[in-house]
């Protein structure tokens, strides 16, 4: 029974919770990261969770960017940006953990509008800055999460999780946001398709990331 269990686990049929017991799980939901715009926007029409969408926001604040971000938003060692993670919940269940990086300079007093940043962040960044999602590049990759991750996405231990690493630009091809997703990778399809040859964003490897908290 054990052995059924595990199995049905790896497979996303079941989900189990410490102390809780184990649930049936709902079925895949299907995604298209390639689409710009909101999540909402990217979740296939069959995805019927997707009408029920909500965002919890983690964290925002400035830093002081790597030097890979740096180079993938254009900005200079003098720049600072804002550090957005949010957790997004279908169904009542965390399912896309999400991270935004964005240049200061174009969203100044994001934290202002911190009461707006539970919808879309895209349709705000459109509409008070004139920011809108034009083009993108992305890098997908499967991998296993941080123990936090892990923690927030409710996700049974060794479970892995799909990464999407992408760019945004605007209609004048100017990055502004340098964003990553986490998916439970037994709860997400993908359905990726186009023809246009990478222009913008580095390869992932071992690629820095991070944002240096500014007090």
């Amino acid at each position: 029974m054990r052995r059924a269990l595990d199995e049905l686990e790896r497979a996303g049929r079941v989900r189990r919770h410490q102390g809780l017991g184990t649930f049936v799980a709902r079925r895949r939901i299907v995604t298209e990261p390639a689409r710009a715009g909101s999540l909402l926007r990217t979740l296939a029409k069959d995805g019927e969770a997707a009408a029920q969408l909500q965002t919890r926001v983690l964290e925002l604040h400035q830093g002081e960017p790597s030097a890979d971000l740096r180079q993938a938003l254009r900005i200079d060692a003098n720049s600072l940006v804002w550090r957005l993670r949010r957790l997004r919940l279908l169904d009542g269940q965390p399912a896309v953990l999400e991270t935004a990086i964005i240049p200061v300079e174009l969203a100044p007093e994001l934290d202002q509008r911190v009461d707006r940043l539970d919808d879309s962040l895209y349709d705000l960044l459109a509409s008070e800055y004139g920011l809108t999602d034009s083009y993108e590049e992305q890098y997908l990759e499967v991998i296993g999460p941080t123990q936090d991750e892990t923690r927030l996405l409710e996700m049974p231990a060794r479970a892995q999780v799909v990464r999407i690493r992408g760019l945004s630009t605007d209609s004048a091809g100017t990055p502004f946001d340098c964003f990553e997703q986490l998916y439970p990778a037994n709860q997400f399809a993908f359905a990726i398709s186009g023809s246009a040859a990478r222009q913008l964003l580095p390869a992932p490897g071992h690629r820095d990331w991070s944002v240096r908290h500014r007090a």
